[in-house]
């Protein structure tokens, strides 16, 4: 799958090389780093261990979404297992803003991610983790259907913090 055309215009596609660039800045924007589990700057020399770690799992996705045209976010899947699958994202928080379709392509991708894990992936569950502290994105979970189904602690950056775990199943979606 290099492309896979989504409701409403929306693409996911295979990450390529020439994209790590665009997706490091877009990971290091203050904002992401602030809701994610690892919240320091990553280097470019980090960030190609990663990538280089991630094409040669077979376990993992990593797919560009693009939105009204133009590349705007990041979708990860990782653990396939065979019914099931862990996600995460994030958005080009900058561009988004400037163009004032932030709250759209936010919506836009997590249909998008959804629709692909139980389409093509051919899962019928799709869990994720989120920062308890992050209520816009739980928010947003709901409201597409996931439940959480548990709390735990992890460290982040040497502190203990609270994570929410998700649940969304394909007949529930």
């Amino acid at each position: 799958m290099d492309r896979a055309r989504i409701v409403g215009g929306a693409v996911l596609r295979r990450v390529q090389d020439e994209d790590l660039p665009v997706m490091r800045r877009w990971r290091n924007h203050p904002r992401v780093r602030a809701a994610s589990f690892t919240t320091h700057e990553i280097t470019e020399e980090e960030h190609a261990r990663w990538w280089a770690a991630a094409r040669a799992d077979a376990t993992r996705h990593v797919l560009i979404y693009h939105h009204d045209g133009a590349a705007a976010g990041v979708v990860t899947y990782a653990g396939l297992a065979p019914k099931s699958v862990y996600w995460g994202f994030y958005l080009d928080l900058d561009g988004l803003e400037r163009s004032g379709a932030l709250l759209r392509a936010w919506i836009g991708l997590e249909r998008a991610a959804i629709e692909h894990a139980f389409g093509p992936l051919g899962m019928t569950t799709l869990r994720g983790e989120v920062l308890a502290d992050n209520e816009p994105v739980r928010r947003l979970h709901r409201r597409f259907g996931f439940a959480e189904v548990g709390e735990y602690q992890r460290d982040v950056d040497g502190e203990p913090r609270d994570v929410v775990a998700l649940e969304l199943r394909k007949e529930e979606a």
